[in-house]
């Protein structure tokens, strides 16, 4: 969507003077604004606006004290990015905040954007910005007693840059008192009107927290009076690896975020340095990207299916479920030689052609897999029990799903048909025949049949790529795609040299801001990449949908009881990765 009448329609309202345009090669509208101006403008975009922008999709920093190339944008030590999302227009719009280097500030955004709280949080923790007004200003990922911002350019990137880590008495004596839990600390209370409140922790190390990750329990005998999430227990440094490594190395790291995603997670990536390169990526490659993700997909689908079960009490679909799970993995090993992390697509396409034989088994899955979800169907999702514990809990609306930031599934369960496959294709999506499943009441339940339905219309997009997969290369004739062709290597000393250099040290990436969106297995994930013009990224942000919608258990899980919480937990579908990062 053309971005200019937004634009021209802010400066109308607010005066020219008050915005600075920045092109990004993504096409997303930027605009540099004065902090004094922030809360008004966002209010009027999320309040006032026609078909407003409903939904914080992402706000992070960015440390600019290194950049080389900042043509044409204001003066800034840190950059602080609001990244707004509309539904009702099908647009996004990028808002920044320049601030200075000593005590850098911006106004909190919690008021208008609930879900900003943990992002604020997060940039405050790992960048060291204070946002005045938010409630509860204190780290998210980092323990409580790090010492330094891990994102700021002067922060070390690895153990071997720091000193020893050593644990004399008295640092062991503070660690031991940080993690004391203190109520108060947390926004709860220790008493009620009449009673005293229990406080219990879920985590981290409860099998059903799926992965590290704690819950703080306020309860009131068994039902719950706030449920407070504390993430950051397998936070690795996704986004510092990713200005260390070489635009193409990274590629496996991103495998590894949303760790049961697989090759759906390249995408994003990928695509973002192809729109900052140029490049055009042949047809095969964008279906042969489509067949990986779907595949992913569905494995990402069956594992949740069957915990959820478990969750609830249901053991046996799991075992079932994993059954048809591997043979998703062997027909993806069969492909690209790996099984969950393959690591697969490269900038301009991916990293080898389709095998002989490769649509056989493939077209087998496509007969066999329909009938056991149909099994599924008669075992789970009508079994009296699961609906018992699932139907009505956790229930959310649309508004308050896009007011959290919930993508993917969770907002689809709501009844919102918006899938970024269709609204927005992408590597061919377009091409392709597939419906939106929605669901109506927002609840555990139809988290879990939106997905089973997705199951169904994935299996429709696979027998679509096996039916009408394209010939031609697999990979872009561009000298940035990495690695070049073999053929070509082998022609001339040139190209000898060019396959050498992008693979030792790999491409440079022109200077600029780009940034991709796909659907992926649990909602929307993006990257947002800054290129200084080097072999590197120089700012490499990862929204994931697991941190916005881990944000929303308290909503959720508010006047239920613990089992509840349980069957909550397993239906939001997330892995630590995907949060922590």
């Amino acid at each position: 969507m053309d971005s200019s009448p937004l634009i021209t329609e802010l400066e109308q309202r607010y005066g020219a003077d008050t915005f600075v345009r920045q092109a990004a090669a993504d096409g997303i509208a930027t605009l540099w604004l004065a902090k004094e101006r922030l809360l008004k403008i966002v209010a009027y975009l999320k309040r006032e606006i026609d078909r407003p922008f409903t939904m914080l999709f992402d706000l992070y920093a960015i440390d600019e004290r290194q950049r080389q190339h900042r043509a044409g944008q204001p003066d800034s030590a840190f950059t602080v990015v609001y990244h707004l999302f509309s539904i009702g227009r099908n647009q996004d719009i990028r808002l920044k905040l320049a601030l200075p280097a000593d005590k850098p500030t911006a106004p909190s955004i919690t008021p208008i954007y609930p879900n900003a709280n943990w992002y604020e949080r997060e940039a405050y923790d790992l960048f060291g910005i204070r946002f005045e007004g938010h409630p509860n200003l204190r780290r998210i990922l980092m323990p409580p007693t790090w010492n330094g911002h891990p994102l700021r350019k002067d922060h070390p990137a690895r153990a071997t840059e720091m000193e020893p880590y050593t644990l004399p008495p008295r640092k062991e004596e503070a660690e031991q008192a940080a993690l004391r839990f203190v109520p108060e600390q947390w926004g709860m209370k220790r008493h009620g009107e009449h009673n005293d409140f229990l406080f219990l922790n879920l985590g981290p190390n409860h099998p059903s927290v799926h992965g590290v990750f704690r819950v703080a329990l306020q309860l009131d005998g068994e039902e719950i009076v706030d449920a407070v999430p504390d993430i950051g227990y397998h936070h690795r440094g996704a986004e510092k690896m990713g200005e260390r490594q070489s635009w193409h190395s990274y590629i496996p790291y991103t495998d590894r975020v949303d760790y049961l995603g697989g090759s759906l997670n390249n995408l994003p990536y990928v695509m973002a340095l192809e729109k900052l390169a140029g490049i055009e990526v042949p047809a095969r490659a964008q279906t042969i990207r489509v067949m990986l993700s779907e595949l992913y997909r569905i494995a990402n689908h069956l594992l949740f299916y069957g915990t959820f079960a478990q969750d609830v009490g249901q053991l046996s679909p799991i075992f079932y479920m994993f059954v048809d799970r591997e043979k998703v993995f062997e027909i993806i090993e069969g492909i690209s030689g790996a099984r969950m992390h393959s690591s697969f697509f490269r900038i301009g396409g991916t990293a080898l052609d389709l095998p002989d034989g490769w649509d056989k088994p493939l077209a087998e899955f496509c007969d066999y897999f329909p009938k056991r979800l149909d099994q599924y169907d008669k075992m789970v999702m009508g079994n009296s029990i699961l609906k018992g514990r699932t139907v009505g809990i956790g229930a959310y609306t649309t508004a308050q799903a896009l007011d959290w930031g919930a993508t993917g599934p969770g907002l689809r369960a709501t009844g919102l048909a918006f899938d970024y496959r269709k609204a927005r294709p992408y590597s061919g999506y377009e091409q392709f025949e597939f419906e939106v499943p929605t669901g109506h009441n927002g609840d555990c339940y139809d988290r879990c049949r939106v997905r089973v339905e997705e199951m169904r219309q994935s299996v429709r997009i696979l027998r679509q790529c096996v039916a009408n997969m394209p010939s031609g290369p697999y990979k872009a004739e561009h000298p940035l795609t990495t690695p070049p062709p073999k053929p070509r290597t082998l022609h001339d000393i040139e190209t000898l040299i060019q396959h050498f250099l992008n693979v030792s040290w790999g491409p440079v990436m022109p200077a600029g801001e780009t940034s991709a969106c796909v659907e992926a297995t649990k909602g929307l994930n993006r990257y947002a990449l800054v290129s200084d013009g080097g072999s590197m990224s120089y700012r490499t942000r990862i929204r994931t949908p697991s941190f916005a919608h881990l944000q929303m258990i308290p909503l959720m899980a508010k006047g239920l009881m613990i089992a509840d919480l349980i069957a909550i937990l397993g239906s939001i579908d997330f892995v630590m990765a995907d949060v922590d990062r």
